[in-house]
């Protein structure tokens, strides 16, 4: 399942780890930090030239399993991305509640 983010952009469901507010999270001088830290090394990515609103955390790709029993693990030097986004928070959790193909159709 994807989840569309604005503009062209859409992410996996399973690589989205939270979604969060802007002008929530940007209160607390931690999230600042982690947000300009993110940007220093290159791991944001603005989606629209438009207000943001919100920024979606999505865990790096995992490796396969190679045998079976075994976990799962980031690839060596993946980080994680930051995508900001110009859609609300309570947007982007309606539109996981439903599957891509049903909203872009226009079905309730």
């Amino acid at each position: 399942m994807y989840l569309h983010i604005g503009q062209d952009s859409i992410v996996r469901t399973a690589d989205v780890v939270g979604l969060f507010d802007l002008d929530q999270t940007t209160v607390s001088k931690l999230s600042r930090d982690f947000l300009q830290c993110a940007e220093r090394e290159g791991r944001t990515t603005t989606v629209s030239a438009e207000l943001p609103k919100s920024f979606i955390l999505c865990a790096a790709p995992r490796k396969k399993p190679r045998r079976a029993g075994q976990n799962p693990a980031k690839p060596a030097g993946a980080p994680d991305k930051i995508y900001i986004s110009q859609i609300s928070v309570p947007t982007l959790k309606k539109r996981l509640a439903k599957p891509y193909s049903a909203w872009q159709s226009g079905e309730n």
